[in-house]
């Protein structure tokens, strides 16, 4: 089953709450949106501080600070968007790491990598706008 992780729905939810704010300049604590949507705090915290790393969102730092969207959610795709959250894009481990035992007896490294590449151009051409508005 492929299924999202919490981390990237709570990555999803926060840049949506940032985009639906009524003004761009307004700020938007990480207390605000965990609260709003139950997000443990902790992981909220972490998650946002990789969107401003990446510079997908901006963080003000001070008393009255908090975050911002930096960037035109039309401008992120979908695999660079997983790819800050989670990492590399794969459905199974050896597309992301070469450490797999199995690598060389494999049967269904072919196939299951024809998958993965569809997956990845499928998420290339989606935009973080397409799924977040």
């Amino acid at each position: 089953m492929l299924k999202l992780t919490k981390k990237v729905e709570y990555a999803l939810m926060a840049v949506r709450h940032l985009q639906n704010r009524k003004s761009a300049i307004q700020l938007c604590s990480s207390n605000e949106i965990a609260n709003s949507y139950n997000i443990p705090k902790p992981l909220l915290a972490k998650i946002l501080q990789q969107l401003a790393k990446k510079k997908i969102i901006k963080a003000v730092k001070g008393p009255n600070g908090g975050y911002k969207m930096a960037r035109d959610t039309t401008e992120v795709n979908m695999t660079e968007f997983f790819e800050i959250i989670e990492g590399p894009v794969g459905l199974v481990d050896c597309f992301t790491n070469s450490e797999c035992s199995l690598i060389d007896c494999c049967s269904i490294q072919d196939p299951i990598g024809k998958i993965n590449n569809s997956i990845k151009l499928l998420f290339d051409k989606m935009t973080l706008a397409e799924v977040t508005y």
